[in-house]
């Protein structure tokens, strides 16, 4: 419950600053700079031919807040809202910080290793018992954790399930989710996650208890609209045409 009340007051406090200034009339909260990331992130969104909006812009320095505190994130948002453009921005730009020589230590190279759990069965993604020569099968999460956890290096790992969150799947990660950091499978084996690995995951329908053990980030595509996906498509053809580069607004 304790953990419940922390969520709802950082989701208050990151997605409806309404509420904290009606609690709290006349308090002004001072906008925080971020400089050379910010800076990095919009180089890094011009440099894949991305249109440096301001609401894409805010939403990865959010994930970038809540991986600081959490090492479960969950990017909420439909299809099309921007959430794998908004982790791979942040993924290179961490790169990018780090080959500049930032001492922060979280500026650090980015492995990702991508899986849609709901693609496959329970077996295939948590490993399971040959029913005829009664030999354990590895799975894809049990594979990728055991890959990110024997990685040595001070590289970020994460292991994203691209895919919705549901009860088939997730209730197996409640154990990742939280403060023991520990996938356990069926064969007994246990791996504990090193502090450089994040599981980055989508969400639909998933219970309480999955929800209060992430971070989460909504991407609402009502912010960014149709104007940057054009301008994005009109730069590319003016490339490839030798067209001028036409704006426009709205």
């Amino acid at each position: 419950q304790g953990r419940l009340w922390l969520f709802l007051i950082f989701f208050l406090f990151v997605f409806d600053s309404g509420i904290i200034s009606d609690l709290f009339p006349g308090v002004i909260i001072p906008e925080h700079d971020y400089g050379i990331l910010q800076s990095t992130i919009i180089d890094v969104m011009l440099s894949k031919g991305l249109q440096p909006e301001a609401s894409m812009v805010h939403k990865v320095i959010q994930l970038y807040e809540t991986m600081l505190v959490r090492h479960g994130v969950m990017l909420v948002g439909p299809t099309g809202g921007g959430k794998t453009t908004v982790y791979q921005i942040l993924a290179q730009s961490l790169g990018v910080l780090h080959e500049a020589g930032e001492e922060n230590p979280f500026y650090q190279p980015v492995k990702t290793y991508i899986l849609n759990p709901k693609s496959i069965t329970m077996g295939e993604l948590y490993g399971e018992v040959n029913n005829l020569t009664l030999e354990w099968k590895d799975g894809l999460m049990g594979l990728s954790v055991r890959a990110a956890v024997n990685d040595t290096t001070e590289d970020h790992k994460w292991i994203i399930s691209d895919g919705p969150v549901d009860a088939l799947w997730i209730e197996n990660l409640n154990t990742v989710l939280d403060d023991n950091k520990m996938l356990c499978l069926a064969n007994s084996e246990r791996i504990k996650l090193t502090p450089s690995i994040h599981m980055v995951q989508d969400l639909r329908v998933a219970s309480p208890a999955t929800v209060s053990r992430c971070g989460m980030v909504y991407i609402d595509p009502e912010e960014l609209k149709w104007v940057p996906y054009v301008q994005t498509w009109m730069a590319g053809l003016s490339n490839k045409v030798g067209v001028r580069k036409v704006s426009f607004t709205y």
